[in-house]
């Protein structure tokens, strides 16, 4: 058996349903597609992945990267967001430094960043590739 991975669906937990829609939509701009049977908020691109809100009581998220997006023009879409209010994580470490927010590496360029459920995310470009899907 092999699966069909023509789209996936990422779930993040949420804490407050209507901050966290807000933030999708407004902030990061992704289309809101409805909701899923039981009332959990989609996002995402006709024919591309989907991205679930799910509303949790016990405030736990991941202390790793949850969702990345890929993106052309990191540098850009990095002003764009901020410019939203949406606030970029820094690092200077022995294995991940960040200047103007982001980390380059032989491969990509990415740049982290909080929701306000506090679950981490990034925005990423693949260097010597193209994006497929736009924030």
């Amino acid at each position: 058996m092999h699966l069909a991975l023509n789209t996936a669906t990422t779930v993040l937990p949420v804490d407050d349903m209507s901050r966290a829609r807000m933030f999708y939509a407004e902030k990061l701009g992704l289309p809101h597609r409805g909701r899923t049977w039981d009332g959990n908020d989609l996002f995402g691109y006709d024919g591309g992945p989907m991205l679930q809100l799910l509303p949790v009581t016990d405030g736990k998220h991941s202390g790793h990267t949850a969702l990345s997006f890929e993106v052309h023009d990191i540098e850009r879409l990095v002003q764009e967001m901020e410019g939203k209010g949406v606030v970029f994580q820094d690092y200077d470490e022995a294995d991940i430094k960040t200047e103007n927010h982001i980390c380059t590496t032989d491969a990509e360029k990415c740049a982290w960043f909080m929701d306000t459920e506090n679950n981490v995310l990034c925005i990423h470009e693949t260097l010597g590739q193209q994006a497929e899907y736009q924030l």
